[in-house]
């Protein structure tokens, strides 16, 4: 491709953990001689509440193209509907000013949905990554399957992923099983050592410690109760420290993190981060005795690191699981007895057999190489087809009717 224009591919990221998985693929679209980056930075990486952690990418030297401003209605439903409207319009200016050749987008979230409606609706090939999860317990479960079907080009994290999108009507030949972008970090990050962590977060690696994440249930539940009995069931532990990353941006968010304020200030042994950056909090996971909440690192990157999970009630609901993960309800009692049996000698020694499904080997590399040669195809622009596969009941079926 010699001498040719390179394409572009817009990135979309609007959270701080997006930003840790997307992070690899833009540094391997940065040196790409087919295609260039241009990073769009939205959502709550623009936001005080979220700890403005649009300084993180900064930090890493990432050029930003945009900055996208959305989150200016409260974090309730009716805002979140609000706010989806909003960015739709101001991705959609941005599209049509710039006119990317692809617009690259990973998961589920609210904001990613809006941008990924905005360039399939401009006919902007669409690119996905980590399509066919299933959460059965948020708002993501069905903004993620949308995003599939507006996609033209698909990268899920496992095969069991990758065949549930080929069964919602998606062509194989878009399909392309390329691992966990989290299992691949884990795999060639240089991690902190306990002493590197203690002096940048300011908090004792050397002891035994919790790292727990809880973000809202956006499908029901009340956030403030659920956290309250967290926070009980982990008040029967006084001897472990506890680390807690805050919610996202969904509505119920600012609930749960001014109630982990308010407990990590009478608690000495426990601390709360809006954000550790993926390097801080991979490190974290690493030496911690369990990860505790509902968060999909407890599901997806967890246990790379062989380390015991304890999931809490639905929100990843669905996910493929890892003999590390226990889950349970969300009531105070359920959490205590599901954390005793995490931290048992016996489940850590089973943990140590655990495996995850989600090793791809060069994630980011095949990303980056499969979506240059799919630019570079008339792939690109041909409208999809519905790959319609006979059903089981079809299969079955006797001859001659």
């Amino acid at each position: 491709m010699s001498g040719a224009a390179k394409k572009q591919v817009a990135v979309v990221t609007g959270t701080r953990a997006e930003y840790g998985l997307l992070r690899p693929v833009c540094e391997k679209l940065r040196e790409s001689e087919q295609l260039s980056l241009a990073l769009v930075v939205t959502g709550a990486h623009l936001s005080e509440r979220y700890g403005n952690t649009v300084t993180e990418i900064e930090a890493d030297g990432m050029p930003i193209a945009a900055k996208i401003p959305i989150l200016n209605h409260p974090s309730t439903a009716l805002g979140t509907c609000h706010t989806i409207g909003d960015a739709i319009g101001l991705f959609a200016d941005y599209f049509a000013e710039t006119r990317p050749d692809c617009v690259l987008v990973l998961g589920d979230r609210y904001e990613i949905f809006a941008a990924a409606t905005a360039a399939a609706v401009l006919r902007i090939p669409l690119a996905h990554i980590s399509g066919g999860d299933v959460t059965a317990g948020a708002a993501d479960e069905f903004f993620r399957h949308s995003i599939t079907k507006m996609a033209s080009i698909h990268f899920p994290s496992c095969a069991a992923y990758a065949a549930r999108i080929i069964r919602m009507g998606e062509e194989p030949r878009r399909v392309f099983n390329v691992g966990g972008l989290g299992d691949e970090n884990i795999r060639t990050m240089q991690l902190l050592s306990k002493e590197e962590l203690t002096r940048r977060f300011s908090f004792d690696f050397s002891h035994p410690y919790l790292l727990v994440t809880y973000h809202p249930v956006t499908l029901g539940g009340d956030p403030a109760e659920e956290v309250k009995a967290l926070l009980a069931a982990l008040d029967r532990f006084p001897q472990l420290g506890l680390i807690f990353t805050k919610a996202n941006a969904d509505a119920g968010g600012e609930t749960i993190n001014r109630l982990l304020d308010e407990y990590t200030a009478r608690r000495a042994n426990a601390v709360a981060f809006t954000s550790m950056g993926a390097l801080g909090y991979l490190s974290a996971m690493r030496y911690c005795e369990a990860v505790v909440g509902n968060s999909s690192s407890g599901v997806v990157e967890a246990p790379s690191f062989q380390k015991p999970t304890v999931n809490i009630g639905d929100r990843q609901k669905g996910r493929l699981r890892c003999r590390s993960i226990l889950d349970c309800g969300t009531d105070t009692d359920a959490i205590e007895r599901t954390l005793r049996v995490a931290l048992s000698p016996a489940f850590a020694l089973g943990c140590k057999n655990s495996r995850s499904p989600y090793n791809g080997g060069d994630t980011s590399g095949r990303i980056v190489s499969l979506l240059a040669a799919f630019l570079d195809s008339d792939l690109a622009h041909r409208p999809k087809e519905f790959w319609d596969a006979p059903s089981a009941a079809e299969q079955e079926e006797p001859e001659g009717r």
